[in-house]
């Protein structure tokens, strides 16, 4: 079982993960937390038509792993298709933005929290290791912030295609970039096998 998802009975996984392993995710996890922004104020109304009407942002986030991660839904703007008019694409971008940004950021926040939690609960299985065992909707979150965490060290890495993954892999050991690098694979491995263990 270790260093890949296997299925339980009840339609969840497990993977065997040890020290080092869980606090590479852990860490991982707060920081796309900490990059996602706090959640709704603790004293927010508890009307819940009112999460109906609250806007978010109209303008794409600065940050490049966050542009990554609430992508234009009508295309980048800053890349314009010669068929399409760019101020409207630029408008219908903006008008989606705000209704559905908010949402998404919270789901993203709730999966990358449920790792963090779920990691904090493990007993240890032995010597410097745990079994991390998942319901299936544990393992869905899990899914989830795997994808945003991928997408997130990608986008550091600048890797846009497979192309750029295969230049990767020959990267000297000197490269400062090769701890990401051996993360970016690792979680891919991860996710590939919980899909596996997910699928009917």
């Amino acid at each position: 079982m270790s260093g890949h998802f296997e299925p339980l009975p009840d339609g969840g996984a497990a993977v065997a993960l040890d020290d080092v392993e869980i606090s590479i995710i852990r860490s991982l996890a707060v920081q796309l937390m900490e990059l996602l922004g706090p959640g709704p104020a603790e004293d927010a109304p508890d009307d819940p038509l009112a999460g109906l009407f609250t806007e978010g942002p109209s303008e794409p986030p600065t940050d490049p792993v966050l542009r990554r991660l609430f992508p234009d839904a009508y295309g980048d703007p800053e890349e314009p298709d010669s068929l399409k008019d760019t101020e409207e694409q630029r408008a219908h971008s903006a008008e989606f933005r705000r209704f559905t940004e908010n949402d998404l950021r919270a789901g993203k926040r709730d999966n990358a929290l449920a790792v963090i939690r779920s990691l904090d609960a493990l007993t240890a299985a032995g010597e410097g290791g745990a079994v991390l065992k998942l319901s299936a909707g544990e393992s869905r979150q899990w899914l989830g912030a795997l994808n945003d965490l991928r997408l997130a060290i990608g986008s550091r890495l600048e890797i846009d295609d497979e192309d750029d993954t295969d230049l990767l892999f020959r990267l000297p050991d000197e490269d400062p970039r090769k701890p990401m690098v051996m993360a970016y694979l690792w979680l891919g491995g991860l996710q590939e096998t919980l899909v596996e263990t997910l699928m009917p």
